[in-house]
């Protein structure tokens, strides 16, 4: 568990352009300590794992959520990215942005159908 844990975080903080230095000054822990939370070397507690979640602006769920396989990390990297961007925005514009979303998925249906 520790493993994928470190793992997810790792790729969520990534994901989101920040070093494990910059990662650790948000959440007041030294550099050192979050690799060795991402390699699965250090046991976290809930306390400093809250702080993780809120800095990487995550669900709990994210954090517990085993890596898929390599094929399908760029699609999983492009959706995480949509989801923080969407995480900005208030209730309207997503509610645009959906509208938008299911509209173009439509013209790819009635494109692949041709």
């Amino acid at each position: 568990m520790l493993t994928i844990v470190g793992e997810r975080i790792r790729y969520l903080r990534k994901n989101r352009g920040l070093t494990q230095e910059q990662l650790g000054e948000k959440v007041g822990l030294p550099q050192s300590y979050i690799g060795g939370i991402e390699r699965g070397e250090k046991n976290i507690s809930i306390d400093t794992l809250e702080r993780i979640v809120n800095a990487l602006n995550i669900s709990y769920e994210d954090v517990f959520k085993p890596m898929k396989d390599m094929n399908n990390y760029e699609v999983e990297k492009r959706i995480d990215m949509i989801s923080l961007k969407l995480s900005e925005r208030n209730f309207d514009e997503i509610e645009i942005i959906q509208n938008l979303v299911s509209d173009v998925l439509k013209a790819f249906d009635k494109r692949n159908q041709k």
